[in-house]
């Protein structure tokens, strides 16, 4: 009769709540157990570990085997290995979509978009930079603390010395713009691979700036990968002035050319006026000095007084041609004054 009351007792309501409470309570214990045992895990090779105790660093540990109390007690960040690089693309610098579709005149007029994408070059250029950084982890605290904000304060840093870069640079030591004013410039190349180096090297100033102020990221820029153009217009206007000077270098060999044509038919000629000065000056001279010969003659031996009657004989020998072409021939005595002769008008 005692029984009959303890098996009423053990009826299906009652199995069906033990049975629940010997499932609730074994999926207590599986969480329990995975909570325990939630921060005990394998670090890869590629990796390392940087265990926070109650928000404060408590160690670093590389690859293997890692066991940390669970959270909150100990928080486990996974961080990439000393040695591993990564690499980010500057958003800063690539111009938005709105920005991408609107033309110079509209920039220049609407200060949403002015200037955006494009870096100001010394010699008053405009030039766009497509920007990769390439850092390691060098400080995990200093990197888990700035994680969150990170790639936007590596965004300004980078646009920040990609600012001062280019305006300590003129246009063509950023990209070859006008290859006619650099082409015998053997140093051009060598200052355009220097660009990134300079980069590279104002980041890591302003990393390290940032760290003596007691907010550093923990990274440091290895190298940096640059791609440098020109904005569209500016394209378009460098094509046409490209185009003009090549023009004006084929007219001015055009004109060189037909200068030095002219200059030799010009010298042609002058050699020949000369050739043929010289020719008729040395007939004149020969025939002056044929038609001279007697004077001379007659003047040499007048001086020499080596024949005193050769006056009288070539008087006598010229006089008669030279009265025989006259019409009339009227004589007067020098030492007679009778007679006086004037010169008249002419009937």
């Amino acid at each position: 009769m005692s029984a009959a009351p303890s098996a009423a007792g053990q009826g299906p309501w009652w199995q069906a709540g033990r049975l629940a409470f010997l499932a609730l309570y074994a999926i207590t214990l599986l969480t329990a157990l995975a909570w325990g045992l939630g921060n005990i895990r394998q670090v890869g090779p590629e990796s390392r570990a940087v265990v926070i105790r109650m928000g404060a660093l408590e160690r670093v540990q590389g690859a293997g085997l890692l066991l940390a109390w669970p959270e909150p007690f100990e928080q486990v960040v996974l961080l990439p290995s000393p040695d591993r690089v990564i690499d980010q693309r500057v958003q800063t610098l690539l111009r938005d979509n709105p920005a991408s579709k609107t033309d110079m005149n509209t920039l220049l007029s609407n200060d949403a978009v002015a200037g955006a994408g494009y870096l100001l070059t010394g010699d008053s250029g405009v030039v766009q930079l497509d920007v990769r950084v390439f850092y390691k982890v060098t400080d995990p605290y200093a990197y888990v603390l700035q994680q969150a904000n990170l790639a936007a304060a590596l965004d300004r840093l980078v646009a920040r010395s990609a600012v001062a870069v280019c305006a300590s640079r003129d246009l063509d030591t950023i990209l070859v713009a006008r290859p006619e004013l650099i082409g015998s410039d053997s140093q051009a190349a060598e200052r355009r691979e220097r660009l990134r180096g300079d980069l590279v090297q104002g980041i890591n100033h302003s990393l390290a700036a940032l760290q003596t102020s007691g907010s550093g990221l923990g990274i440091h820029i290895e190298r940096v990968d640059l791609q440098s153009s020109l904005p569209e217009g500016a394209v378009n206007a460098f094509n046409a002035v490209l185009t003009a000077s090549q023009r004006a270098e084929q007219n001015i060999a055009s004109a060189r050319n037909d200068a030095a044509r002219v200059s030799q038919a010009a010298t042609q000629d002058a050699d020949r006026t000369l050739q043929v000065a010289h020719a008729q000056a040395s007939e004149r001279l020969a025939k002056a000095n044929s038609d001279t010969a007697t004077i001379s003659s007659l003047a040499a031996t007048e001086r020499d007084r080596s024949d005193p009657g050769l006056l009288q004989r070539l008087y006598r020998e010229r006089v008669p041609s030279i009265l025989s072409k006259a019409g009339s021939v009227t004589t007067v005595d020098p030492r007679d004054d009778s007679r006086l002769i004037l010169q008249g008008s002419p009937p």
